[in-house]
């Protein structure tokens, strides 16, 4: 797929930096530009067209006037509208936000996992929509329509590539059962036992990672799919078909009820 650019548009320098680093962390995503007042953001958007806007809807400052009538703007002068993630200090403007059918809303201070939770609800439809434009063009050419059907819906799991010395090793991310943190390398759990190092940190695999891996502990990075209960007395989680407990800690406590809530979400019975 190719890149996703996007424009930051928010007065505060510190959230602007922020959004950028967990970004930078993101293949599908390419950097623009930022500003931090509406005229000077309109300006950059009607020049370069970003796929994504970042807009701060309760500045620092009256002068800057952002708001969400910044989208009215864009409505007025473009016939494609960007998708816009907007960054609030609170959820009082989040009904609002729904009605200027925002793709994300995000709070500050923003947490890594929930800024990639809402690029990845774009970057998913965009990826579904180039398939598409793929299929009909291939329809166009008088391809079978169940070849362009398997086309649509082929999703296949990442594919991760542990290097080492000239040794490539791939596993499927379904595979990895969890992370843990070995000073400046990581040990890499498997659903069969084994255990793989990589020479990276547990920070670069969190980056890199979405749904379903969570980061739980300063050295724990866990795929909540292998998760069989949650103890939030002990704070220990319980592994799928085995007796091996992960801890989790106080300062991922958000990231727990991320994984708590979305078991919610699925095929899901409370008794």
């Amino acid at each position: 797929m190719s890149a996703l650019t996007y424009i930051i548009i928010n007065d505060c320098l510190e959230t602007t930096a922020q959004l950028k680093d967990y970004a930078d962390d993101c293949q599908e995503l390419l950097f623009v530009a930022s500003a931090t007042e509406y005229q000077k953001g309109l300006d950059l958007v009607l020049a370069h067209t970003p796929k994504i806007i970042f807009l701060a809807i309760d500045p620092k400052a009256k002068e800057s006037q952002l708001s969400l009538h910044f989208i009215n703007a864009l409505h007025k002068y473009l016939t494609v509208v960007p998708k816009v993630i907007v960054t609030a200090k609170s959820k009082e403007l989040a009904f609002e936000a729904i009605n200027f059918q925002v793709s994300g809303y995000l709070l500050q201070p923003i947490h890594r996992n929930e800024f990639f939770q809402a690029v990845l609800a774009i970057t998913k439809t965009s990826k579904l929509e180039q398939m598409q434009q793929q299929a009909l063009s291939l329809l166009d050419g008088n391809v079978e329509s169940n070849f362009v059907s398997n086309v649509i819906s082929s999703e296949k799991s990442l594919l991760l590539c542990v290097k080492s010395y000239g040794d490539y090793r791939y596993i499927r991310a379904n595979e990895v059962v969890y992370f843990k943190a070995d000073n400046n390398s990581t040990d890499i759990y498997l659903q069969t036992g084994e255990m793989i190092t990589a020479f990276k940190t547990l920070k670069h695999f969190e980056g890199l990672l979405r749904n379903p891996f969570y980061r739980i502990h300063n050295s724990y990075l866990i795929n909540s799919s292998y998760i069989a209960r949650i103890h939030t007395g002990s704070k220990l989680c319980t592994l799928r078909n085995t007796v091996k407990k992960i801890p989790f800690s106080k300062s991922y406590r958000s990231n727990i009820e991320l994984i708590i809530d979305n078991f919610s979400e699925d095929n899901y019975l409370e008794v």
